[in-house]
């Protein structure tokens, strides 16, 4: 404080001295005043430098170190994302792929199905329809047999009936013979 004291009113006093003068002090400097600038100047420079400046130094380092880990963390970050996101692409592709390979199996899974489905209503169908015809033979040769017997019987009665007698077995088995020998069985069979 002491030195500011003593430069104030030296300093004051040069500028009235020069303005006596006619002029500025510091258009024409006077050299007392240049050398207590200079001293003012090279105080202050030391107090800077001793106080001030380590502090701001020190800050600055702070602030420094601040910004490289910022830089180092979003670095880090960005890499992570990008593992991230080349990990996504990677299980996206596989997860369409294997979409394709699931689509894939169940439309061959579909396609045989659909021809078993078909293999198995065609055999079934030629089962039905073979069934259908032995039931058509069973019953034509029923029809046959039945009629058969009716002719037969019939045969029978219609001699006994003009004979007026009985027959033997062995005109009757002679007169069927003849009866159904006259009858066209195949043509009955034939109509369906």
């Amino acid at each position: 404080m002491a030195i500011a004291t003593t430069i104030v009113p030296a300093v004051l006093a040069a500028a009235e001295g020069a303005e006596d003068e006619g002029g500025s002090f510091l258009v024409t400097p006077d050299v007392g005043l240049m050398l207590w600038t200079l001293i003012a100047f090279g105080i202050t420079l030391i107090i800077l430098k001793k106080l001030a400046f380590p502090r701001i130094a020190e800050a600055l380092d702070i602030r420094q170190r601040a910004i490289e880990e910022a830089i180092d963390h979003a670095n880090q970050t960005k890499a992570e994302a990008d593992a991230l996101l080349v990990d996504y692409r990677t299980r996206l592709t596989e997860a369409r792929q294997q979409a394709d390979e699931i689509l894939s199996k169940a439309r061959q899974t579909g396609e045989a199905t659909q021809a078993e489905s078909l293999e198995k209503a065609r055999v079934q169908r030629e089962e039905i329809i073979a069934q259908a015809q032995r039931d058509i033979e069973s019953a034509t040769a029923k029809a046959k047999q039945d009629l058969r017997r009716e002719v037969a019987d019939l045969t029978v009665t219609a001699t006994e009936k003009i004979t007026r007698r009985s027959l033997s077995g062995d005109d009757q088995q002679r007169l069927l013979d003849e009866a159904l020998g006259e009858l066209d069985f195949s043509s009955l069979g034939s109509k369906n």
